[in-house]
């Protein structure tokens, strides 16, 4: 039988369990939503899914990020274009984890710096794990390289645009309010 303060303590751990994973599902429904369309351009298409990857990333922690990133572009891919999924699961997957990673454990005290150095890696991998996986996939360097540009202007599309959400729109604020009180909860359960 529990005693008073351990079902405190474990209704609140589910309740931080339930928020993280339902803002973690949020996240990657929104990722899956966006592999399903791209923006048309000359010689291809430009997707948004890593807007929703580099804000999902600098927000929850590396595990959260991986499964938004990398799970999330896995099932987009499965569902709407089968053939890379999964090199987007190791590249969506990985460029999430490396971008959490610096915005959250490398200069804390200068997170929008750590998160820009995160995004800015993130784009690389971004680049590099789709050129391989490309050439791999369709067996030939020249289509992989002819789409380089593309790749640079959507990682660079979304690691800009998810810093601006992050920072500028304030939804770090709205994060940290909903998710991190309920930290604060469980800390102070904990302590008790």
């Amino acid at each position: 039988m529990l005693g008073k303060d351990t079902k405190a303590m474990t209704k609140n751990q589910v309740k931080f369990t339930t928020i993280r994973l339902t803002v973690t599902a949020l996240f990657m429904a929104m990722n899956i939503a966006m592999s399903s369309f791209g923006v048309p351009v000359p010689g291809g298409h430009l997707y948004l899914c890593d807007i929703v990857i580099c804000t999902a990333a600098i927000l929850l922690n590396p595990l959260e990020a991986f499964v938004v990133g990398g799970i999330g572009s896995f099932l987009g891919d499965m569902i709407f274009y089968p053939l890379p999924m999964f090199v987007s699961l190791v590249t969506h997957g990985l460029q999430a984890m490396v971008i959490s990673v610096f915005a959250h454990y490398v200069l804390k005290k200068h997170p929008k710096i750590a998160a820009g150095i995160g995004v800015s890696i993130g784009v690389l991998i971004m680049v590099a794990g789709y050129t391989f996986g490309k050439a791999f996939i369709y067996s030939t360097p020249e289509y992989a390289i002819m789409k380089l540009p593309y790749e640079f202007a959507q990682g660079i599309l979304g690691a800009v645009f998810g810093m601006l959400l992050v920072f500028r729109c304030g939804i770090k604020k709205v994060f940290n309010l909903v998710v991190g009180a309920n930290d604060k909860k469980i800390e102070k359960t904990e302590k008790d």
